[in-house]
């Protein structure tokens, strides 16, 4: 039967086609928009508006509802990636990078993943109130090197983080990639706490963004904190990877030391990139946490002062720019976050 003509039927059609990429979901979250329509007493003043409201909704919780399910798989996909308690203990205590901050890393070829467990020097109340907000977290975020923009906002609802992923230089936010988090604290309480930020869609070939901030108290002056950082690749993006390792990125090192081979040497290839970000990561809350104590007007200068420092101990695998670019780049990115615009286009 035809679309009655009067009906804004194919506008919405499009606007949960361009929010899902999905024809099917789309449908559905269409019907569900008329399907309220029909439940309401009366008529809105504006329907249109009102159903395409009503849309991305919808939509935004579909999208919602799969990264938390794809997050779920991934965590239940290797449990044997998760190290006892007593081997974490033994790592922990002898750690090659330092003593109380263990790295590992897992090249899956559908879900790469790299974690770093930590006892860290703070009360487990003041880390968990320090990334409490998405606000919080792209005061931490934005000293990543490739981070470039991050702003916090809400959608329909739901709270999440707008990033701007880029390259070691300054980037116009139309040169970069666009990638929305959704935030979650799915499990939290008075000793233990657990924060999600995560994404269906990413940039170049990949997807289902996940980082996850475990937080456990240990006694009043310390914590233990796990981090998780983990996407999916195309296979047209894993090839890409692997080609780019084995030539130009061939001289690029993690931290895990594979002793099997003769010689040994630090991993490399994309378990390598993985533990260089997931390191970059871990630094970017360890800055955060450091300049809490100083007065507002300064945490940010000292936080990218930190970070840069902490980046320099681990040079091998983690040196890119020098000090004054990073730090040039940093002030210019963060005043540019402070305006509430949109960074790139999805």
């Amino acid at each position: 039967m035809d679309e009655p003509q009067d009906l804004p039927v194919a506008p919405l059609r499009r606007l949960a086609r361009g929010l899902l990429f999905d024809a099917s979901q789309a449908e559905d979250v269409v019907q569900d928009a008329w399907l309220a329509a029909l439940r309401r007493r009366s008529a809105p003043a504006n329907l249109v508006g009102w159903l395409a409201s009503v849309v991305r909704s919808r939509a935004m919780d579909v999208r919602r509802d799969e990264a938390r399910r794809e997050a779920r798989e991934q965590r239940a996909a290797r449990p044997e990636a998760q190290p006892s308690s007593a081997e974490l203990s033994a790592q922990l205590e002898n750690s090659v990078i330092q003593r109380g901050l263990y790295l590992e890393s897992a090249d899956d070829a559908s879900a790469p993943r790299g974690d770093a467990y930590a006892v860290i020097n703070y009360p487990f109340a003041k880390v968990a109130a320090a990334f409490a907000t998405p606000s919080d977290w792209c005061e931490s975020l934005i000293l990543h090197l490739n981070v470039q923009y991050c702003r916090a906002s809400t959608r329909d609802g739901h709270l999440q983080l707008s990033a701007a992923l880029g390259k070691k230089t300054n980037q116009p936010l139309e040169d970069t990639h666009r990638i929305d988090l959704i935030y979650e604290i799915p499990v939290t309480g008075a000793d233990y706490t657990r924060t999600e930020l995560s994404s269906r869609e990413g940039p170049l070939g990949t997807g289902n963004y996940l980082i996850v901030l475990e937080l456990i108290a240990l006694d009043e002056q310390h914590s233990f904190m796990h981090l998780q950082y983990s996407y999916t690749q195309s296979w047209l993006t894993r090839w890409a990877s692997n080609v780019y390792f084995s030539t130009r990125g061939r001289s690029k090192v993690g931290f895990t030391w594979i002793e099997d081979d003769d010689p040994p040497h630090l991993v490399r290839g994309v378990r390598g990139a993985l533990e260089r970000n997931t390191m970059r990561y871990y630094l970017a809350i360890d800055a955060y946490l450091q300049a809490l104590g100083s007065p507002a007007p300064q945490r940010f200068e000292q936080s990218i002062e930190s970070w840069f420092a902490g980046t320099e101990r681990f040079a091998r695998q983690l040196h890119e720019v020098a000090r004054e670019d990073y730090l040039t780049m940093k002030r210019d990115q963060y005043l540019r976050q402070q305006v509430d615009i949109a960074p790139v286009s999805p």
